[in-house]
């Protein structure tokens, strides 16, 4: 039950993952399901580009040295986790979105839907038992130096995904919805 999915879902850090590898197959069934995401005026913004085998020790190297040539407040723990991450998951899905160029809508409601297309993607993977989590490091905005976008296109961030083993903690929030809904 979708619902039970939901509750369920949980961020699976690359850490956690498994050597098993993600099939073509499997990639393609969680990339569907963004596909069906709500999309105001039908502009579909979401756009993916799938990182898997040497292209992830690429954009391991890649992320650590524009951090480490671009970061304020250098951090070597931070440096090692762009160089690390990428490699320990199965596959990297880079989340884009393509800017409709008559901007018949608010930019926002792009960005939403394209969240909205990450979601489908998190909980079809949950329901595949592959862990997911989604980064948004700043250095995102450098993305167009390591792959092609189209003018309008930008990186909102990375889906790593891996499969794991055992089960994983229950979840729970800090309120109940009930604290966080006003009825009129």
């Amino acid at each position: 039950m979708i619902s039970e999915i939901i509750k369920t879902r949980r961020a699976v850090f690359p850490a956690q993952y498994n050597e098993e590898n993600i099939t073509k197959e499997e990639i393609e069934t969680i990339l569907e399901a963004a596909n069906w995401a709500p999309t105001h005026r039908r502009t579909e913004p979401w756009r993916f580009k799938v990182i898997q085998g040497e292209s992830q020790e690429r954009l391991a190297n890649f992320l650590a040295e524009t951090y480490k040539n671009k970061a304020e407040n250098f951090s070597e723990f931070k440096f090692k986790k762009y160089q690390t991450n990428p490699v320990k998951a199965a596959c990297i899905i880079a989340i884009c979105m393509q800017r409709d160029p008559g901007e018949s809508i608010p930019e926002w409601e792009e960005i939403a839907s394209t969240a909205m297309a990450v979601q489908n993607m998190w909980l079809t993977a949950h329901e595949m038992k592959i862990g997911a989590y989604w980064g948004s490091p700043g250095i995102v905005s450098y993305m167009n130096d390591f792959f092609e976008m189209e003018e309008g296109e930008r990186c909102l961030g990375f889906l790593y995904m891996g499969k794991y083993d055992g089960e994983l903690p229950e979840g729970q929030r800090k309120t109940t919805i009930e604290e966080k809904t006003v009825w009129i």
